[in-house]
């Protein structure tokens, strides 16, 4: 039986016992509304107090089981108590020092970790990989072009329809996912080009019209590709689809960059999504699970790629040491057991998912690796269906439990990777009760 943790125990039933939103809820929402940018997408009414293992505790009291980790960030559970430990410990000897221009241990030492960990190939000597730290996703999606481009000396960009990079103007103009989120921000990057994500005919275009027509494969510096879709679905590729766009990029001398800002940092049962298929990126970008929810990401590059001069890239607060010192005890942790149970956990996810699709034909066969999960929702006739989707979401959530959507009409399973059996357990039974409560 494997060990979560020996200092954190875990509720495991939801405990609802104020109507939703509560009182304190409905007025913390108000005070927000008076301040905070209108862009924020919030869905149901969550106003939260404090976090333990796979739990919320809103400002009522209210208890959920949360299988969203704030987006698939609080990868080892919610204020655990070692990254708790190393926060607090750093913080009382160093918050703020730039490691753009100076020098510090945990940022040393994460680097290193990063570095011997990083899907590459082995070298006979030296470090397999180079790290530039970063705030967030989208910085390390900025990041990566940038050094794309200056390695190469090319320009142009591929993208993926329904990939999601971030919300910064490079990021975002490699963003496939929905058109709101592009939407009045014109002129975006030019020389991006997107094709469709995760299939064979995909990439026969590829090679045989747009390499021929619009797209000089020697004028492109590299290609972006998530190993499974987050944003955009939780799209699995097709058998061969990565291995044959690694050939690709190999045959023009394109990089191949892989996001792994949401399946990375063992949420697949591996510590790196493109770990599955054996295929072996130049560049890899990092955020979220990276550090439990301090603001940390990274670009990890092959040592011979990453030649940009002191003073072409940096960030005042990439690889903070309080976030550094979060992301040694995350990956830690993560190794000593959260990466197989994120394994043996999705197992029992898919597995009870599936059997939900069987007894309900508005329900999708799931899809996904580790916790790293999604099911679609259909209508009567057969067609997606947001409103069932969005419906489901927010009942679940006057029952105590915590999801997201994605995709067209899809519900995302990304709970943090402590998750137990029976906290599984109480979510499967929570959606069998509702879909047998479908208006």
């Amino acid at each position: 039986m494997l060990s979560i943790s020996t200092e954190q125990t875990q509720p495991q039933v939801p405990r609802i016992i104020t109507p939703l939103p509560g009182p304190r809820a409905q007025e913390l929402i108000e005070r927000d509304r008076a301040v905070s940018s209108p862009s924020y997408t919030r869905g149901y009414p969550l106003v939260v107090a404090r976090g333990e293992g796979s739990t919320i505790e809103d400002v009522d009291g209210n208890v959920f089981l949360d299988l969203t980790a704030g987006i698939a960030v609080t990868a080892t559970g919610h204020a655990h108590p070692q990254v708790v430990r190393a926060i607090s410990e750093q913080a009382s000897q160093l918050i703020h020092m730039s490691g753009t221009d100076f020098y510090y241990a945990p940022m040393v030492e994460l680097a290193e970790m990063l570095a011997e960990r990083a899907p590459f190939p082995k070298p006979e000597q030296g470090a397999r990989a180079r790290v530039f730290f970063t705030n967030s996703g989208a910085e390390s999606t900025e990041g990566a072009i940038k050094l794309a481009r200056y390695y190469t000396g090319r320009s142009r960009l591929i993208a993926f329809l329904g990939g999601f990079h971030g919300r910064t103007y490079g990021a975002m103009s490699l963003t496939g996912s929905k058109a709101v989120q592009r939407k009045g921000f014109g002129p975006l990057l030019p020389g991006v080009t997107h094709i469709p994500y995760g299939t064979h005919a995909s990439l026969d275009d590829l090679e045989k019209n747009l390499f021929t027509s619009i797209v000089p494969p020697e004028e492109v510096a590299a290609v972006i590709v998530e190993p499974i879709q987050g944003e955009g679905g939780y799209i699995l590729p097709e058998d061969g689809f990565l291995e044959r766009l690694r050939q690709i990029c190999d045959r023009h001398g394109i990089l191949m960059i892989v996001d792994e800002v949401q399946s990375g940092m063992g949420r697949t049962g591996k510590l790196f999504a493109i770990e599955h298929w054996e295929v072996m990126p130049d560049i890899v970008t990092l955020a979220k699970g990276i550090a439990s929810g301090l603001p940390l990401g990274a670009i990890l590059a092959r040592p011979e790629l990453m030649t940009w001069p002191p003073g072409s890239h940096a960030s005042t607060f990439g690889g903070n040491p309080v976030a550094c010192a979060a992301g040694k005890v995350t990956l830690e942790l993560l190794e000593k057991g959260l990466i197989e149970n994120a394994r043996h956990r999705g197992e029992e996810l898919l597995c009870g998912l599936t059997q939900l699709a069987q007894k309900c034909d508005r329900v999708s066969l799931p899809r996904g690796k580790g916790l790293m999960v999604a099911i679609d929702l259909f209508d009567d006739d057969g067609n997606l269906d947001p409103n069932l989707r969005n419906w489901l979401v927010d009942e679940a959530f006057c029952r105590g439990l915590l999801l997201l959507g994605c995709g067209k009409a899809a519900i995302r399973f990304c709970p943090p990777l402590i998750i137990t059996s029976e906290q599984i357990q109480v979510a499967l039974d929570i959606l069998a009760q509702l879909l047998t409560e479908i208006p």
